[in-house]
Formats: structure tokens, sequence, C-alpha cells
């Protein structure tokens, strides 16, 4: 039966040649490596001009005036969040949004968490104020500071302040550390 086998099959392959190489044509068009490389240029430059790289404003979380903000992103620590509430983690930059519009607001928000992460801070203090207003309506830059921290990647929590650094008004913030070189901690 084997040598009916090998017959049928050679039958069936007389007229093949061997193939001469060993790579399968996919049918895909080689990529043309210039065009790449200038659409990842005009991508990198429009990246470069976004000033307030990721903040939105599509939805912001509405906030009272005497609310408590506290938020944590998954995988901190509660304890962290317990000392950063009763200021066990000293802050060491504090920037104040008090009288700015909401863009302004964000652009200096957005400057100084990035100044922060190059010097490795690892809390700083922003004081958005409450914001009574005589229309009723929620504080415009204490509703949107909760929302924008939320989103910032290099922010780990925030917590309302102490009475004495602003309380209600103003809000502790753990940021990401990424050791710099020859650091020990």
């Amino acid at each position: 039966m084997q040598d009916d086998d090998f017959s049928l099959f050679k039958s069936e392959i007389r007229g093949v040649k061997p193939i001469k190489h060993d790579r399968a044509d996919t049918g895909k068009p080689k990529s043309d490596r210039a065009q790449l490389a200038k659409l990842r240029q005009a991508a990198t430059v429009r990246v470069q001009d976004t000033a307030v790289d990721g903040l939105s404003d599509q939805f912001v979380i509405d906030v009272g005036p005497e609310d408590e903000l506290h938020w944590a992103r998954d995988g901190v620590q509660e304890s962290q969040m317990r000392k950063l509430k009763i200021g066990q983690i000293p802050f060491e930059g504090s920037l104040d949004l008090h009288g700015m519009n909401v863009e302004k607001a964000r652009e200096t928000l957005w400057a100084f968490l990035a100044e922060a992460t190059r010097f490795e801070i690892r809390c700083v203090r922003v004081t958005h104020g409450k914001a009574v207003r005589l229309d009723g309506k929620r504080p415009m830059i204490k509703s949107h500071v909760n929302t924008w921290l939320r989103q910032h990647a290099q922010v780990l929590g925030f917590t309302s302040c102490q009475p004495k650094h602003g309380g209600a008004g103003a809000v502790y913030v753990m940021l990401k550390r990424t050791m710099m070189e020859g650091r020990d901690e």
C-alpha cells in the first residue's frame, strides 16, 4: 500500500518545480520608509503644538463650594491617601488659580504639574478656591481642577487640604516620581 501512496503522490506533483527562495509573498505592498518618516514627523509636530496635552473639558464633574474632594488612581494605597489627607506628606510646591479664567487655569496647572514632575516633586498644593457665586452656580475652577487632575497621567491622587492650607478651597496632589539617576530612596 505504501508503494501505491508514493506513486499517487509522484503522479500528482509531476511538472511542479521546486521553489528557489524561502520567503512567502504575502501580497502586501512594501512600506515606503520615506512616507512613514514624513507621517511620524507630522504627528510629532502636532503633539508639540498641543499646549494643554490631554486636559479635556468635554465632561466636567460639578462640585459644590464646600464639597471635599478625594480621588486616587487604581493601585494607590489607601494608607498613602490618608497620610495625604492629614498633611503627613508635605507639599513642596504651591499654585494659586484664584481669579483665572478656565483656559488660563488649565494652561497654568499643566505647566505647574510638568515642572513638578521634572523636579521629581512628590506632593504639591493647588488652590482652586470655592467661588461661592452670586448666581448660585457651581464653582467653575474647582470643578475643572477636580476633572483635570483625574486625567493627568502623573497624578496618583488628590484630596482636599487641611483648613490651615485652604480646606475645601485647595487640594494636596500626590504625583508619580520616576527616580532620577543616582537618587537613593
